[in-house]
């Protein structure tokens, strides 16, 4: 069996990667899992400069999933770059930096700085963060935001960039041929859908921020048909994610036209998640007699 795939020119052993957020930078991981068997190890969120995140509490369980507002807590790229990146050197394992920011040129500041290090396959650019120059509205939610962040990051980008669509608007399609048209290389999708929860007992919110992003098992169906409609309204790869917790949930994505796909909320649940669905998908290959993964690849039918 055969289970590379290649996006935007960079090929991975397999199709099956980590969601950004859900897995650190990999070495929080690396004693429960062998990153060398991963398709690519795709970061937590990286800005220019360390951002302290929301409040606590950020995190609550919800039925089918959980909510997150951890607010992109992260160090750094001056120390991701000086402790991550060798440490995911490593590895034989593709690595794909995810970015965060709150203007474009807070965004371009890390994609520039990225540019220096060779062994950074690809880029994946988080537009669910609040643009602080639009009155705090996301990147990814408005076509002409997303268009303009596209383009500025493409004109500085050393590396293939992936545009990581938020689900959090009215028509998926128009935002993923904004980025597109702007010049992305991939698309993944779906981040996190918007939630709430709110604590019946104390009468107040389960996270200070009010809101969350929800992930996990639930949110599946919805990034499915978003996966499906993005599939038929581009030409660029996409990667799939959004409640992933099998190897059948993985082919679900492949079939709707996916070309890879991240495991996400799921690693909190089972730090061994992404082998065993990489290993169930090989299953599924051998018993449906699939010698090439890409046979899969927007196969669904009727």
């Amino acid at each position: 069996m055969n289970t590379q795939v290649t996006i935007a020119g960079v090929t991975f052993q397999n199709p099956v990667m980590t969601a950004s957020g859900t897995f650190g930078s990999g070495m929080e991981y690396s004693e429960f899992v062998d990153l060398n068997r991963l398709g690519a190890v795709v970061t937590k969120g990286v800005a220019n400069v360390p951002w302290p995140g929301n409040p606590v509490p950020r995190v609550a369980e919800v039925y089918g999933g959980m909510l997150n507002a951890i607010g992109l807590q992260n160090p750094g790229i001056q120390v991701f770059m000086e402790r991550d990146i060798p440490f995911l050197k490593q590895f034989h394992t593709k690595i794909i930096v995810n970015v965060c920011g709150k203007t474009v040129e807070d965004y371009v500041d890390v994609v520039e700085r990225l540019g220096e290090e060779d062994a950074v396959s690809m880029l994946e650019i988080n537009v669910s963060c609040p643009n602080v120059k639009e009155g705090a509205i996301a990147f990814g939610q408005k076509a002409d935001a997303l268009y303009h962040i596209t383009q500025e990051i493409k004109k500085h980008a050393k590396q293939p960039v992936i545009m990581k669509l938020s689900p959090n608007v009215t028509d998926i399609t128009e935002m993923a041929r904004a980025a597109e048209a702007a010049g992305a290389d991939a698309l993944s999708m779906i981040n996190t859908i918007t939630g709430m929860k709110i604590d019946v007992h104390r009468r107040s919110f389960a996270i200070a921020n009010k809101t969350g992003g929800m992930s996990g098992p639930a949110i599946k169906p919805v990034a499915v048909r978003m996966v499906y409609q993005a599939a038929h309204a581009v030409k660029i790869p996409i990667i799939g994610m959004g409640g992933i917790s099998t190897g059948e949930d993985a082919v679900e994505f492949l079939l709707a036209g996916a070309s890879a796909v991240s495991v996400g909320a799921m690693n909190f649940a089972d730090p061994c998640a992404t082998i065993r669905v990489l290993e169930e998908i090989e299953s599924y290959m051998k018993r449906y007699e699939i010698h090439e993964i890409t046979e899969l690849i927007g196969a669904v039918q009727g």
